[in-house]
């Protein structure tokens, strides 16, 4: 079988739910490798809500259908507050990034009391705001940047990653809608560790088979390289 598109590979899936400090629950999904441990774990924070961004946005919904399988990786996707998907509404409304910190921390706490190995942050687009802003607040192994747009996070949001011993990988599309590599460059210089990859004909809703397996790979690169090439077959 080609692995394309919507296919979906063997995996335990679990819907969850997290409480927030704040009191309210979102919904979302916990994707594992079916018969080993995960090596480690991709903690996803979805484009912004009102503009279409959801848990199942396609990057994050391909990832936890292909990358438990194809990299020992677990994949917690969920909504934030006030956001819908077919797994069903989280509570609350949209705050600006603001109160969605409270939505990382009840996301932190649920991989720490699962004891999910090695988390990682994974944004994309408003996503990567609330990592870049709030994920120093947890321990993590790194960041994963795609499409940063840095609307909200600040340039003393980008520079405090600095000192932070935790890695930061950023993917930037060539012809993203925001921010393009070489400004990239410059509004990331403050992290002197950072790895940025500029994905020459990238968009930045990285729509196409091509660019969704050179995210996924660059994904398992920073955190399983041992993973890697993945396969483009399956025949488990």
């Amino acid at each position: 079988m080609e692995i394309r598109g919507a296919v979906e590979l063997p995996a335990h899936r679990e819907d969850i739910t997290l409480r927030t400090q704040d009191g309210l629950t979102l919904v979302g999904e916990l994707a594992l490798p079916l018969d080993t441990t995960p090596v480690a774990t991709l903690v996803t924070l979805h484009p912004l809500p009102t503009a279409g961004g959801f848990m199942d946005s396609h990057i994050l919904r391909k990832a936890a259908a292909r990358l438990p399988a194809l990299a020992d990786l677990a994949v917690l996707r969920f909504n934030t507050r006030g956001t819908s998907s077919p797994r069903g509404t989280s509570e609350g409304t949209f705050e600006e990034g603001i109160g969605e910190e409270a939505d990382v921390a009840a996301a932190m706490d649920f991989v720490h009391e699962r004891g999910l190995p090695r988390p990682w942050l994974v944004g994309w687009s408003f996503g990567t705001e609330l990592a870049l802003k709030y994920g120093r607040d947890h321990d993590i192994e790194g960041i994963i940047l795609l499409s940063p747009p840095l609307h909200r996070a600040t340039a003393d949001d980008v520079a405090a990653w600095a000192n932070e011993d935790c890695r930061v990988v950023i993917l930037v599309p060539e012809l993203d809608d925001y921010l393009r590599p070489e400004e990239a460059r410059e509004r990331f210089a403050s992290i002197p560790d950072a790895r940025l990859i500029a994905v020459d004909g990238g968009r930045h809703l990285w729509v196409g088979e091509n660019q969704t397996v050179r995210v996924l790979s660059e994904i398992v690169g920073a955190v399983n390289p041992s993973a890697l090439p993945l396969p483009t077959e399956w025949d488990g």
